[in-house]
């Protein structure tokens, strides 16, 4: 059984940390829509979803992925790379710690859960803007003796590793290899997206279905070819806020 943590998009989205993006007016009524939306859809797909509230005032509350990295032993709060962001963690905790013991990485250490992907015992772990060597080498000394292999890939023009990378199977791997460092990447099949459609590779992996965004019509026909299901998802408007699909929600399974 899986579950998901995920959070309401907060009235002030407006004034989420931007980093590549010029700012751009966001309808806070249409990015609540497609965030519903995006909800219903992990319950189709078998997933027990608890939407949060009480960060509302952050406004990037609702991309809860980047507080928290879970594995099956434990979950690991991290330590966000934006000072603006640090105080969403204590929630996330909270309820993480009903089902996992609890680790904390803290500063100089930066680490962002938009910049981990896990795939099976490998954690592949992006240095960005908002994790730093300190980060992934504090993840590393609290996952290694656990099992996991931590492993750090260099990443540039996007603002999380996981905006350029993300798995579509244990062996498949779909990706920028404008935006990320492929030659630590060298053990996994790899797919690159397509050059009109350089933001698609955040997709979404929920057992057998990879979720895709609507607006790349050129990758979900990439997908398609490889994938067992599909789903398609409208996240337009969050994406202006530099969202993908994972960064909006923390996927575990049931201990």
């Amino acid at each position: 059984m899986l579950r998901a943590l995920t959070h309401k998009v907060s009235p002030h989205i407006a004034n989420c940390e931007l980093t590549y993006l010029s700012r751009a007016p966001i309808d806070v009524e249409l990015a609540s829509q497609q965030h519903q939306a995006y909800e219903a859809a992990l319950t189709r797909l078998g997933v027990t979803v608890k939407r949060l509230s009480l960060n509302e005032n952050y406004p990037d509350a609702c991309f809860v992925e980047d507080t928290a990295v879970v594995v099956d032993e434990l979950a690991v709060i991290c330590s966000m790379g934006v000072a603006s962001r640090r105080g969403e963690t204590r929630l996330i905790a909270e309820e993480l710690s009903a089902f996992r013991e609890i680790v904390h990485i803290s500063t100089p250490a930066s680490i962002e859960g938009g910049d981990v992907l896990r795939i099976g015992k490998q954690v592949l772990v992006g240095e960005s803007g908002r994790t730093n060597r300190l980060g992934i080498e504090a993840l590393g000394r609290i996952l290694g003796p656990l099992g996991y292999q931590v492993i750090p890939v260099p990443t540039r023009a996007s603002l999380h590793f996981k905006s350029g990378c993300t798995a579509i199977d244990d062996e498949t791997l779909y990706l920028n290899p404008d935006w990320v460092d492929t030659e630590s990447l060298k053990s996994f099949d790899l797919i690159f997206t397509p050059k009109e459609e350089p933001a698609s590779a955040n997709v979404l992996r929920i057992g057998e279905t990879v979720c895709l965004q609507a607006d790349f019509p050129r990758s979900i026909e990439l997908i398609q070819k490889r994938a067992a299901r599909i789903e398609v998802m409208d996240m337009s408007e969050l994406r202006k806020a530099e969202a993908g699909l994972t960064c909006s929600s923390i996927v575990f399974a049931n201990p």
